[in-house]
């Protein structure tokens, strides 16, 4: 069910659960609730209508962090990778794409002809295999610390998720995004995904298993929200782990 109260958009999900809880998220600030089954409507608003102030908040802070422009592809941009930011240097060459890393420079060798659509699509394959290599250290070390396993995981550029997974088939979604945030953020959202296998709500035994395995799950949850990388489309929607 979606709301407006005080000229904020809100989203009310019902959930088999106890209590309220009151969500503001990343990148654009959007806030969600979830709410008990059987707590009326008017409980629910005059519980948002107590928190106004801390959601306006919240949202000024999303609305104030720094965010990239879309991408051009061209020499003096920023380009991250696990966190650290280098400045692209592009080449041009009829030999072949390729991407390197040296230095605090990340030198892109492209055809001069090409578009930046297809610049676009060679350095997120990049991304993608670099990715990839991360998660075939990381998942089965996951696996093995928490005995929850995956049968199958794949890479997907995502504008709304870090992470997303399927419980009846276990498999799990990671976004390719994530090369560009420092290792332990990909290791919690491997954690968060896999933890969503054992039980699919945030519920408290969900956060037992995140702070039995990442006790500072919240610290790194933080650091992985705290700045949105890449261009995103506000018609996208919003980023959720």
């Amino acid at each position: 069910m979606n709301v407006i109260i005080n000229g904020i958009p809100i989203r009310i999900i019902r959930k088999p659960i106890k209590n309220m809880h009151l969500y503001v998220k990343p990148p654009d600030g959007h806030v969600e609730v979830s709410a008990p089954l059987n707590l009326s409507d008017e409980s629910v608003e005059m519980f948002i209508r107590t928190k106004i102030g801390w959601i306006k908040r919240q949202q000024e802070r999303f609305s104030s962090q720094q965010r990239q422009t879309k991408r051009e592809y061209v020499s003096g941009e920023a380009f991250f990778l696990w966190g650290v930011q280098y400045y692209l240097l592009v080449n041009h060459s009829n030999k072949g794409n390729s991407l390197m890393i040296e230095g605090d420079k990340a030198i892109l060798t492209v055809r001069k002809e090409s578009t930046v659509q297809q610049r676009e699509n060679y350095v997120n394959e990049w991304y993608r295999a670099t990715l990839k290599k991360e998660v075939e250290r990381l998942l089965p070390k996951w696996e093995k610390t928490t005995g929850i396993y995956a049968d199958s995981w794949q890479t997907k550029y995502m504008t709304t998720r870090w992470g997303t997974c399927n419980v009846q088939s276990k498999k799990i979604w990671l976004n390719l995004q994530l090369a560009k945030k420092p290792i332990d953020c990909l290791e919690y959202v491997i954690l968060h995904e896999l933890a969503h296998l054992k039980e699919r709500n945030h519920n408290a035994a969900f956060v037992e298993i995140i702070d039995r395995y990442m006790p500072n799950w919240r610290d790194v949850r933080k650091k992985l929200n705290e700045q949105i990388l890449d261009y995103m489309d506000p018609s996208a929607g919003h980023m959720e782990e």
